[in-house]
């Protein structure tokens, strides 16, 4: 009985956490800084991730769900109002079909964490902890669906570039806000950061171009 009762509370916990993240979440005011493009300094961050290969409207969830269940379950990461919200890294260049997509979905945990607790995952699903690079990022906040990502992304990369800086890392997302555990909620009112790693051009002989990729 206690086992079950532990079980559950456990699934409660995270669905709360999904439904808090990806269908309440913040109020878009909290960004205004970002609203325009922008270049700034960001810590390293230890961060736990689920790699998954596939349509993100298919794997994604999947992938979030994992992600929440260990993340809950790694001491000293935050709990309630204050848990971060999750983050994807999407390493492939857009024009290949979206069931060849690569997805690093995953959320900050403490720098002191060293091993994660045990976990059972689906073929499919990688876990893995690390510590993503950041440094000098750029960064713009994306009001509405993800399928209409296009000109924001297109704003930030030529802002990069006008300001003389290049793409050094793979496209971020951060979601703010969007989709619940059971329904799609309203597209136009998702908050997602774009991100992307950069470093000024006279510091590297040789430019990346990165391609933007979205989970829409």
């Amino acid at each position: 009985m206690k086992i079950a009762i532990a079980i559950i509370a456990a699934v409660i916990i995270i669905v709360s956490g999904l439904m808090f993240f990806l269908s309440r979440g913040p109020d878009a005011s909290q960004f205004d800084h970002i609203r325009e493009p922008r270049i700034s300094q960001m810590s390293h961050q230890k961060m736990v991730a689920v790699r998954a290969e596939g349509d993100p409207n298919v794997v994604g969830k999947k992938a979030f769900n994992l992600l929440f269940s260990i993340y809950f379950k790694i001491e000293g990461t935050l709990k309630g109002l204050e848990r971060p919200a999750p983050r994807a890294r999407w390493p492939n260049p857009l024009g290949r079909p979206k069931e060849e997509w690569v997805g690093i979905y995953a959320l900050p945990v403490p720098q002191e964490t060293t091993e994660l607790p045990e976990y059972q995952a689906e073929p499919g699903l990688d876990i893995s902890l690390s510590t993503w690079e950041y440094g000098n990022i750029a960064e713009i906040l994306h009001i509405g669906p993800y399928d209409a990502e296009k000109s924001t992304v297109n704003k930030l990369v030529e802002f990069i570039a006008k300001q003389g800086y290049e793409i050094i890392g793979d496209h971020e997302e951060e979601y703010v806000k969007g989709p619940g555990l059971f329904g799609i909620g309203n597209p136009d009112k998702y908050l997602t950061i774009i991100r992307y790693q950069v470093k000024r051009v006279n510091e590297s002989t040789q430019s990346r171009l990165v391609e933007p990729v979205t989970a829409g």
